[in-house]
This record gives C-alpha cells, structure tokens and sequence, in this order.
C-alpha cells in the first residue's frame, strides 16, 4: 500500500513537474529490473494470492519473504545511481535488518494488531505467531529486536484507512516517489 502510493504520487508529481504536455516523462534505462518482478511475484503469491498462500509453510514463507527483500536490495543497489535509489535501498536494508533478526517475518506490536482490526478476536492472532497468512509476525515490543524498525508507524487517526508500516517502507517509498518525480525533464 504505501510503496503504491509512492509510485503513484511520484508519477503524478513527475508529471507535474513536466508542467503538463510541454515536456516529457523520461524512465533511464535500469539494470536488473527483471529483479523487481521477481520479488513481486514471489511475495504476491507467498501471502496475497489466496489458493496458495494458506499451504505455504512458516518456514518457506519467511525464507520467500528474504529472498524478495534482498532481490529488491540487490535491484535498487545496482541502480543506485539512480535518483532517489540510495534511500530506497537504504528502506529496503532496513526492513531486511528487522525482519532477519527477528526470524524472518516483520514484527508487529500487539497494540499495533488491535489499531489494524480492533474488533478482531483475540482467538484470531497471537504474540509469537504470524499474523494470518501475512508478512507480519506479532511480537511484543520488548521481545523485539530492533523494534523501531518494525511495523510500528501508523496514518492519522482521521485517515479512513488503518495501516501500520515501518520506517524502512517509509524511505522507499520516498526514493521510489523522489525517482519518479525527477523524471519529469523539458523536451530538448
């Protein structure tokens, strides 16, 4: 969610920055970039794409989950000469920093879980569990190693949507959004 609004906000400040037909939106060619969708699929099918998903083994899911983070590191660090690509790559290190010390899933508070779906029941999700058949795992904060790296930060209580992301998503976003911006360049 937060990596889609960056691209989507990024595409439309780049566009913007064009100042509308006069110039152009100009993409640099980027090394590696097979590794993105490989990364994507590989997390889509591990914990969106519902058939699978359930049959997938803890294990398996949290050695798919890595895999994807360091494809996706490995993407952003070949293209780092790329505007915004350090600070993507410095989210995406970060996310795999938390996530590999706390054994392979991305950590989420327990008072974090109660924000995302309050009316859950407690039967639903428990400390030390993945959280359904996400990413997530459910720690508590002092259990947690490298806590204010997980998925702690939260939108405003007025936004419509709840969610719950990590600092790390945050500076990706903001790369993938700063890249996108600056391809906006007047036609020559």
């Amino acid at each position: 969610m937060i990596l889609l609004s960056a691209v989507m906000v990024g595409s439309f400040a780049g566009f913007l920055r064009t100042k509308g037909w006069e110039c152009q939106v100009v993409f640099p060619p980027l090394r590696w970039w097979w590794l993105v969708w490989v990364a994507f699929a590989a997390q889509a099918i591990a914990f969106s794409f519902s058939p699978i998903r359930q049959w997938i083994p803890d294990t398996v899911a949290s050695l798919i989950l890595v895999s994807s983070q360091a494809l996706a590191l490995l993407f952003f660090v070949a293209n780092r000469k790329q505007a915004g690509f350090p600070l993507a790559a410095l989210g995406i290190a970060l996310n795999l920093l938390v996530i590999c010390a706390n054994g392979g899933f991305m950590p989420i508070s327990p008072e974090t879980v109660t924000y995302l779906v309050p009316n859950a029941p407690l039967a639903s999700w428990q400390p030390g569990k993945r959280l359904g058949w996400g990413k997530d795992i459910v720690l508590f904060v002092n259990a947690t190693n490298w806590w204010f790296l997980s998925d702690h930060l939260r939108l405003p209580a007025w936004f419509p949507y709840r969610v719950a992301f990590s600092l790390g998503d945050v500076l990706m976003a903001a790369g993938v959004a700063w890249n996108l911006w600056s391809s906006g360049k007047r036609k020559t």
